[in-house]
């Protein structure tokens, strides 16, 4: 006998298709995200050698743009807003759309030549590139936190971190795709644009598939308001802010956030170069090692998010993930094993790591704020997270630029020593932090070491 659901989330069949097509949309947007970080030797390298004669600065002030308008201009905390007062259906198409004018912008500066121009003493290649990969960051930002509040609103009771940890590991294939692929698709094509164009492909694909989720929604809402379990996200008001902003645990997480995704995203944009000149791996493999992160996080990080939602211990998983990450960006920083083997092995450990941190991380939040005030309060964790990954990589380019860079007469070489030990300090604060979250927990009574499924 077929069993009939009072809730449409209730059914399992209908609450994991609405995470898979999220969950699509968001591994197309982290493909875009990360398709030029394997690039970044061919765009250093000089025109005459195939490249497009951009500096480390000039990268590094790219790779930073992805956070620019979400942080000067605030975006990101009024997509937050919106996401509140206006619901998932008409922010993420909104957001989803942004990301592929981002996208196709950032190829079509790729893929033109502008001479010899300058906006605001950048090149203009490199300043439309930005401009893209902004305006992508903005659209990817708030698809973000619009598609981690639909995994709460549907699996809230259920599966949480599980299904948290599934999109995910989605999201990595998508990094993991990137990282692995553009640097053979570039040589192939002999252009560094075609990883884009084929990522904007991509995304168009994705931006459909979350139309047919907004079909899903509107009958999730049907069902809720048939429950008389409907919450209005209309009914929204600023002076709501004040429960997360006087939440002490929010805050907590939403440091450890930014020390912790700066210790990773950004360092995957040099890793690649690291690769090469470090641990002496050819270019055309180099790309790999970095790919080995992504890849471990889809197989591990919903097996740490079952755990937690089974056995709890949440703040325990955040201090044991933030310990690994410190220990990883102190072993790249050693010069020692400066082997293709050790490499390997660190990217394992930092593998682990990313996928223990969020794991638990990204559903504590429900434990701590209600579902009225979530997607703001997603929102300023995805703000205060977008300041790291967008100076943190101007921070290490100019490092690497000033204070790495070795002329010797075979030629140009980098010493990583000073910009590993930056991303093992963000390592050791994170610890820290981490542990004061546990402290808080017991205090306050979040529960953030109870499990999450309900029985």
């Amino acid at each position: 006998m077929t069993e009939i659901y009072k809730r449409l989330n209730d059914s399992p069949a209908a609450r994991w298709t609405a995470l898979l097509i999220v969950s699509f949309t968001m591994m197309c947007g982290y493909f875009i995200t990360d398709v030029m970080a394997p690039l970044e030797d061919l765009l250093t390298k000089s025109p005459a050698e195939g490249g497009l004669g951009w500096t480390s600065d000039e990268y590094g002030f790219f790779s930073g743009a992805y956070g620019y308008i979400n942080v000067f201009l605030l975006m990101l905390f009024f997509g937050g807003i919106i996401l509140d007062k206006c619901g998932v259906r008409f922010t993420g198409t909104m957001s989803s759309s942004l990301m592929l004018v981002g996208a196709l912008l950032k190829w079509y500066a790729l893929d033109n030549s502008f001479g010899d121009a300058q906006i605001f003493g950048y090149p203009v290649q490199v300043a439309l590139a930005a401009l893209g990969f902004a305006i992508f960051g903005m659209g990817a930002e708030i698809t973000g936190i619009t598609v981690t509040k639909i995994i709460a609103k549907w699996f809230t009771g259920h599966e949480l971190a599980l299904a948290m940890g599934l999109q995910v590991a989605m999201a990595r294939i998508g990094t993991a795709a990137a990282l692995a692929c553009s640097l053979p698709i570039a040589n192939k094509m002999g252009a560094a644009s075609a990883p884009v164009l084929l990522g904007a492909a991509l995304l168009c694909v994705g931006v459909v598939s979350f139309l047919v989720y907004c079909v899903m929604d509107k009958k999730m809402d049907a069902s809720l308001a048939a429950a008389e379990e409907q919450e209005a996200e209309e009914g929204f008001h600023f002076s709501d802010l004040k429960v997360i902003f006087t939440n002490k645990g929010f805050w907590l997480i939403a440091v450890l956030c930014v020390l912790f995704y700066s210790g990773v995203f950004p360092f995957l944009k040099f890793a690649t170069k690291l690769m090469i000149y470090k641990y002496g791996v050819e270019p055309e493999l180099a790309g790999l090692i970095p790919a080995m992160l992504p890849f471990g996080t889809i197989l591990l990080t919903p097996v740490f998010g079952s755990l937690y939602d089974r056995l709890g211990k949440g703040a325990t998983l955040m201090i044991s993930g933030s310990l690994m990450l410190t220990l990883v960006h102190v072993l790249f920083a050693l010069p020692i094993l400066n082997e293709w083997w050790f490499a390997i092995s660190i990217m394992v450990i930092l593998g682990i790591a990313f996928s223990l941190v969020p794991s638990a991380m990204w559903p504590a939040v429900p434990k701590i704020i209600p579902m009225k005030q979530l997607g703001s309060a997603y929102a300023i964790i995805f703000y205060i997270q977008n300041i790291g990954l967008s100076m943190v990589p101007v921070l290490i380019g100019s490092v690497i630029q000033n204070y790495a860079t070795i002329e010797t007469a075979e030629g140009v070489t980098y010493d990583y020593t000073i910009p590993m030990t930056i991303f093992a300090v963000f390592g050791i604060v994170a610890v820290g932090v981490a542990l004061l979250l546990k402290h808080i927990d017991k205090k306050e009574g979040y529960g953030l070491e109870e499990p999450n499924i309900k029985k």
